[in-house]
């Protein structure tokens, strides 16, 4: 109970964060998605994100899980059983662009009424959840690495520190998911990537992939405009 008790404090409502600091890491969240030194090692986090969103909608379709793998290139796979068309399959497919997004917002909506050590935890949760279905070492090892982050966060730093860490992973998820769309489309006119997310669902649709690629901007997009609403309007 004790345990209970003290994770209950940690994660209880406090007082908003000031629009100053949301700015703030807002704008350190927009540097690193637009500088590419930066963006390169970043993206990893984005993966993690994209490939949980993939597997978090194959359980809910009632897909068995069967793995999921990060590479070093920022790719990812998920796999999982079912049947290889259908609602469920174009669910679990649909999922991962929008993912890191719907993240975000979800993150906002805790930013929003003063919940920012629950968006710290919520991560470490879902990191915990996503470590049991991984299948290769980089994948554990992306992993391990940023929940070693994000943990240290919530053991080290204060209490004002975890929350603009909160912020700046919430600003981070909502921006960097256009940019993963943008890239899945100049990557699709280079002919590079034919089992991309949008043209298997061209596939198991007939909706044309530019279609899918157009749904997945419009949905970050719109989480994006939600999110500013919540945290930088009264």
């Amino acid at each position: 109970m004790d345990v209970v008790e003290r994770l209950w404090a940690r994660v209880s409502a406090e007082a908003p964060l000031p629009p100053a600091v949301l700015a703030g890491a807002a704008l350190a969240a927009l540097l690193v998605v637009a500088t590419p030194a930066l963006w390169r090692p970043a993206r990893t986090v984005v993966t993690i994100a994209h490939e949980g969103a993939h597997g978090l909608a194959a359980l809910a379709a009632g897909r068995r899980l069967a793995g999921i793998r990060l590479h070093s290139d920022t790719s990812g796979l998920t796999l999982s059983a079912g049947r290889p068309t259908g609602a469920g399959m174009v669910l679990t497919c649909a999922a991962g662009y929008p993912g890191p997004a719907l993240f975000g917002l979800g993150a906002a909506a805790l930013l929003a009424t003063g919940h920012a050590a629950g968006v710290l935890w919520a991560v470490l949760a879902l990191l915990a959840l996503l470590l049991l279905q991984i299948r290769n070492f980089y994948g554990l090892w992306a992993v391990l690495v940023t929940g070693a982050v994000v943990a240290g966060v919530t053991t080290w730093l204060p209490p004002a520190g975890q929350a603009a860490f909160a912020a700046a992973v919430t600003w981070f998820l909502l921006l960097a998911a256009p940019r993963t769309v943008l890239e899945l489309q100049r990557a699709r006119r280079r002919r590079g990537a034919p089992d991309s997310d949008a043209d298997q669902l061209a596939r198991l649709t007939g909706l044309p992939a530019p279609v899918w690629v157009g749904v997945f901007l419009l949905v970050d997009l719109a989480a994006l405009a939600l999110a500013a609403r919540w945290l930088l309007l009264p």
